[in-house]
């Protein structure tokens, strides 16, 4: 049996931020400059693959859609906070999403459906700009992040088997390097460090935590953003 490790990751230390990192002009935090930068091919670095957790043989395939949504007072990323019931990332913020299915043509048909099934999110509503390269998370997941703009007025819905909560995040506060936690935890002798981006959620002085494969995807997103000609 596969041991993987039980952690509360909003305790863990911040070990770094990405205060000092270039910043994505405003000129591309538009619908605009989104289409203009996937049209372009700019050379950038994207952020290390996690370190498994002790999983062996190939990754599963999978896809999510990242859901940009086109308000007036600006860009906002889609977000979902999964049901705790689930055994995989239970209880954590993500990208609508899952594992490729055979009558699927594509990622982009894998993200779609599940955007589909988990939000009710209709796929006439999402102008698909292109994918950022696959993500490989910890837990033994090829994961490819297909970006797209939605378009209001639309209605989601969630899966309440697979969805507590949706909600969206300005994507100005999540591609601010500022944002971006380093954290630390040590497990059996090694070390594993993660992106975490906390956002206020209103309550209490709560948060959102977003953290592990989705912050990492989004500091990739971030990395593709800002790259320079």
């Amino acid at each position: 049996m596969i041991r993987r490790p039980i952690i509360d990751p909003e305790v863990l230390p911040v070990e770094s931020t990405g205060a000092g990192l270039p910043r994505v002009p405003d000129t591309v935090l538009t619908p605009a400059g989104l289409r203009e930068r996937f049209a372009q091919h700019h050379a950038w670095t994207q952020e290390p693959a996690e370190a498994r957790l002790g999983e062996q043989g190939d990754p599963r395939i999978a896809a999510v859609l990242v859901p940009l949504v086109a308000r007036a007072d600006g860009l906002t990323v889609l977000l979902t906070q999964r049901a705790d019931h689930l055994t995989d990332h239970p209880g954590q913020i993500s990208f609508p999403g899952g594992r490729h299915e055979p009558g699927d043509a594509d990622s982009t048909a894998t993200a779609l459906r599940e955007a589909r099934e988990e939000i009710a999110l209709d796929r006439e509503h999402v102008e698909v700009l292109g994918a950022l390269p696959d993500y490989l998370t910890g837990t033994g997941y090829r994961v490819t992040p297909v970006v797209g703009i939605v378009h209001p007025p639309f209605t989601v819905q969630a899966d309440t088997l697979e969805v507590a909560e949706i909600f969206e995040v300005p994507l100005a506060f999540l591609m601010a390097p500022e944002r971006h936690e380093v954290r630390l935890f040590k497990w059996e002798g090694g070390e594993r460090r993660f992106f975490a981006m906390p956002y206020p959620n209103g309550r209490d002085d709560g948060h959102y935590f977003i953290w592990g494969a989705t912050a990492g995807m989004l500091r990739n997103l971030y990395r593709f953003l800002a790259a320079q000609p």
